[in-house]
């Protein structure tokens, strides 16, 4: 999982590029948590672009994150949803408390096209970039 955090629009975005279940919800969810709080972002936003497989421990992942962002006034939303994962979030109703935004809208074009250290840099800066590696174990 990959944290971006953009300093002049306080957005922070995750880039999760593995399966979520229940064996690395544990550790995801303190890293997300440990970011939001650090940053205090106005949005958060999850980007599913290289999720394949996800069960209900993400779906509480995904609400308490919800809830922690709400509690410090912010907000969150999701991008890239997999087909896997849509179906996920719409039978469980997360869609319609939680929006999913295209990468187009509101200048995401930056964060959701840059997926390299060098793209960042021609960002002007702008974002700053923390990798997290995942412990398997």
């Amino acid at each position: 999982m990959k944290s971006i955090y953009e300093k002049e629009n306080k957005r922070l975005t995750f880039e999760i590029h593995e399966e979520i279940d229940e064996y690395v919800v544990q550790n995801m969810r303190r890293r997300i948590d440990n970011e939001i709080e650090r940053y205090m972002p106005k949005e958060v936003i999850f980007d599913f672009n290289k999720v394949s497989f996800m069960d209900s421990a993400g779906i509480g992942l995904i609400i308490g994150r919800y809830k922690l962002a709400s509690m410090l006034g912010g907000k969150v939303e999701v991008t890239n949803l997999t087909v896997q994962v849509r179906k996920i979030f719409e039978m469980s109703g997360i869609l319609k408390i939680i929006p999913e935004v295209k990468c187009t809208e509101k200048k995401r074009s930056q964060v959701c096209n840059a997926r390299k250290k060098s793209d960042l840099r021609c960002a002007g800066g702008k974002i700053w970039i923390i990798y997290m590696t995942m412990k398997w174990r």
